[in-house]
């Protein structure tokens, strides 16, 4: 049982968040030198996996495809090099093909690229275990339980009341809640909302044939889009973008059964397809949500509190790995006169995101809408598309350095 209280928390940065990407913010801001205070909910009792020896581990269902800019964070934040690099797998290259017997198709490799790898494939479980750990040892943060129930902001900071009685009180709050983030409506900023109908299925599948480090993905057409994503071995991941009744369906089907609807698509690349967990599998159902601002007096968003995309390019995480990356060095070139939620300092780091969210915006729902579409003449002219793009590299080159976080490749 809570016992109120009417205590005060003074600190410099306040995240209000429980996932990745609120405790990669934390250990930024703390390795920069600030106290920081990080707001989760009440912690539930950790899975059983959480204890189990990583040979024995389940695979996590939820994985992220991490390019370089999130790769270069965790880097520097001394979390990379913590992570159970056993259960992470490169990706060397990548093959998008078209919906149809005639369909188009596209190819990038790292060699073309430049550069050791495309991006890396981890677990959630492996992600947040390294960043649990590095923030045991962070000793300007402190971690506080509860349920916020107020946000008020006023000349000096941003202060949230618990519903306990405790406050809060920072000079720059930073919201990290997700896609329904709290702080962003506590704020009153609005979004512009799209439902694509769709549920994205995951789990995972053992292969019969090697994937060599390839990502596979398939626009369908009526069926959605479908990707494999390579796990360490001769394993993969599924991330199903299926519209509703398809993957309501899905949902009632076994593994097994998943697996021979896959084998249309994955039977020449991967062979035989095998679910790794019988029962293993999750449906996240998909929207576009596009806040009308980032930053509000004293607050800044992160993560998907600020923009959530459609899963098809996988930098959904990578984009809110980019905002702490961004958010950070706006704040370290700040004027020495200016405190770290002055109103300019904000402004320059909502106007650092708004090229690159806008452009994975645009472009994750451009080919949402493009590929989604079941018209003849679309499909024709979508694959004749993809062939031309794989016919032009310096397009090709530029493509790929957006994906990876780099400016040139």
């Amino acid at each position: 049982m809570t016992t109120p209280t009417t205590s005060t928390i003074r600190t410099d940065v306040c995240i209000v968040g429980n996932g990745a990407i609120a405790k990669t913010a934390a250990l930024g801001f703390a390795q920069a030198g600030h106290s920081v205070t990080l707001l989760a909910p009440s912690a539930r009792q950790a899975p059983a996996a959480a204890t189990t020896p990583a040979v024995e581990r389940p695979w996590d269902v939820r994985v992220y495809a991490l390019n370089h800019t999130a790769h270069d964070l965790l880097d520097s934040l001394k979390v990379w090099d913590a992570l159970d690099m056993a259960r992470i797998a490169p990706v060397d290259a990548m093959d998008v093909h078209g919906d149809g017997a005639d369909g188009g198709s596209l190819g990038f490799d790292a060699f073309g690229a430049r550069v050791g790898t495309l991006a890396w494939i981890v677990e959630d479980q492996n992600l947040n275990g390294a960043l649990d750990a590095a923030l045991r040892f962070a000793h300007n943060v402190q971690r506080v339980e509860g349920r916020a129930c107020e946000l008020t902001c006023s000349d000096s900071g941003a202060a949230v009341r618990l519903e306990d009685g405790r406050r809060v009180e920072c000079a720059l709050l930073v919201g990290a809640d997700g896609r329904e983030s709290w702080v962003r409506g506590q704020c009153d900023i609005g979004v512009d909302y799209r439902m694509y109908h769709q549920s994205a299925i995951v789990t995972n599948f053992a292969c019969d044939k090697p994937h060599h480090g390839v990502a596979h993905q398939w626009f369908t057409g009526s069926d959605g889009i479908i990707a494999l994503l390579p796990l360490p071995g001769n394993r993969v991941s599924l991330v199903w973008s299926a519209p509703e009744t398809l993957a309501a369906t899905l949902m009632e089907e076994s593994l097994g059964e998943l697996a021979i609807r896959l084998g249309e698509y994955a039977d020449d690349k991967l062979g035989t397809l095998r679910p790794l967990q019988p029962d293993a599998v999750a449906a996240v159902p998909l929207a576009l949500i596009k806040p009308h601002a980032m930053v509000a007096p004293h607050v800044a968003l992160v993560g998907d509190a600020a923009h959530a995309v459609h899963p098809l390019a996988g930098h959904g995480m990578n984009l809110g790995f980019g905002d702490i990356v961004d958010l950070l060095a706006i704040v370290r070139d700040r004027e020495e006169r200016r405190a770290i939620g002055d109103e300019r300092v904000l402004a320059r780091y909502a106007r650092k995101r708004k090229e690159e969210v806008l452009l994975m915006q645009l472009a994750t729902d451009g080919l949402e809408r493009l590929f989604g579409a079941n018209l003849e003449p679309l499909r024709v002219v979508r694959n004749i598309g993809l062939n031309l793009l794989n016919n032009m590299p310096a397009l090709k080159r530029r493509l790929m350095a957006h994906a990876m976080g780099k400016s040139s490749i």
